[in-house]
Order: C-alpha cells, then structure tokens, then sequence
C-alpha cells in the first residue's frame, strides 16, 4: 500500500490574475499531439475524459470531440471562468468544469477511459493523484501528461535566454512561484518517471511530437506574464517599465522584432495495465 502524504493547500496566489494571458499566449499543443493520443488509445467519440489542472481548459477543449464527456477540474475559480468562456467560443458543450484540487478526486466522479495533465503534474501532490486515477481509469485506461517543451529557463536561444535575463533583474537569480513572488521554485524531485515506476501504474513512455512556434515581442511578453515565474502582479506599477526592458532586450537579438523556434511536444503515457 503506497503511503499516501498529507492533502496539500493551494495557493491561490499561484496564477494569480494569469488567466486570460494563460489561455492567449501559452503555447498551444499542435494537432498532432491529438492526433497520436487517439491512435494510442484508440479514441473514437465514446467514453470519458478526465482533465486534472486544466487551466483554461486548452486539453480539455481540444480533445472534447473524442469522448462522449469530459470533467475538467482546476482549484482556480478565474481559471475556469476562462475555461468556461473558451469553450462556448468552441462550441464544447460536454464539459463538465469542476472546482477543486486533482488530489480530491474519487469514485464518485464515475470511470474514466482517460486522464490528461498538461504542465501541471508538478504542482500536484503526485503519489495521491496516481493513487486515486488508478481507482478511476478503466482497464484499458491511461494517463498522458502533456508538455509542449518550451521551458524558456533551459533554452538556448539567444532571445529567450535575453528575456530571461531581464526577469531576473526584475525578481532575482532565483525562479520565482506562487506567494505573489515571495516563493521560490524547487526542482522537480524525483523526476516525474521515478514517481509512476513507484505506483501501481503497469508501465509508461514518452513520445515526441516536433513542431515550430513563432512570437513576436508582444506574444512573448503575453506568455510571460503568463508564467508562475513572472506574473504581471509581480511587476505591480513598474509593469510598464518591465515591458520596455523586455521589448528592448529582445529587439537587441532580433531587431524585426519575430522570433521562432523548433520544440518538441511530449506525451508521456502511463497504462493501467
């Protein structure tokens, strides 16, 4: 029996006021991380889907035309909000959006055929969340955890490494999260393979989907203020100044002003059986 830890708080504070930007500027997953989910699981309209920190509901909404149903849960309200009006901008209206932690979910939410987490496995309580998606999956069930592979902090892009060196001016050396900036980001540890090779999930691998990004200097700092790393609030009535220190750092590196880069979406897929 895995010992399971203590239920965690959230904070609040986490995305706070990042909604909107989040669902404008984050990198969208490309068709084609879809496209391969359906042919690993055999995906055909019928079923249900269950989307843990869905945020503004970008996998939810993207894969909703998969299943018969899809529930959706976040633990911030704004972020559904934006979810909510997302969707009805789509037309997916078998979405079910619930308030609360991924670690609460339990039977009573119904089986699922399968569960996604996109770029949010880490903020969660991760031996829980496998524990109880284990009672919840069917058996030919699965979990893909999506990550569109464009950690700005480990690129070596010039224009990216740039911008975040003026986000460190700004907040300091250390990657800043949640408590309004006062908390700092630890490593991912042990690594997200370690900790479902440790549950009672049957086995699990990582796919990789290429695909190209274009920004410009507006996009990029929409993405910024985007992160729990740099939300706007961070930069409170200095904002404005903050813009102007990123805008000319990236037109130092690229002076017309348009960015790209090659990155690669993964899938990381763990079985029940």
């Amino acid at each position: 029996m895995t010992q399971l830890k203590t239920l965690p708080i959230y904070d609040p504070t986490l995305f706070e006021g990042a909604a909107e930007v989040y669902a404008q500027y984050r990198t969208k997953y490309p068709p084609t991380v879809f496209e391969k989910l359906t042919e690993i699981f055999n995906l055909n309209g019928e079923g249900r889907l269950l989307d843990l920190g869905t945020g503004p509901g970008l996998i939810a909404i993207s894969l909703s035309p998969k299943f018969q149903e899809v529930v959706a849960i976040d633990p911030d309200a704004d972020m559904l909000k934006e979810a909510q009006r997302q969707a009805a901008t789509t037309g997916a209206d078998n979405i079910t959006w619930l308030e609360q932690g991924a670690e609460l979910i339990n039977p009573s939410l119904g089986s699922f055929r399968l569960a996604t987490i996109g770029r949010a496995f880490h903020w969660m309580e991760r031996e829980i969340v496998l524990e109880r998606l284990h009672e919840l999956l069917t058996d030919d069930g699965g979990i893909a955890l999506l990550n569109t592979g464009d950690n700005p902090w480990v690129s070596s892009l010039p224009w990216k490494q740039a911008a975040i060196e003026v986000v460190k001016k700004w907040l300091g050396e250390e990657r800043r999260t949640g408590q309004r900036g006062q908390g700092i980001r630890k490593p991912v540890d042990p690594p997200h393979e370690v900790v479902i090779a440790n549950s009672k999930f049957a086995r699990q691998e990582v796919y990789e989907v290429p695909f190209a990004k274009s920004w410009t200097v507006s996009s990029y700092l929409g993405y910024l203020y985007s992160t729990a790393f740099s939300l706007k609030i961070f930069y409170g009535d200095k904002a404005e100044a903050f813009a102007a220190d990123i805008t000319q750092a990236l037109l130092a590196v690229e002076p017309s002003g348009h960015f790209t880069e090659e990155l690669k979406a993964t899938i990381h897929v763990v079985w029940k059986h």
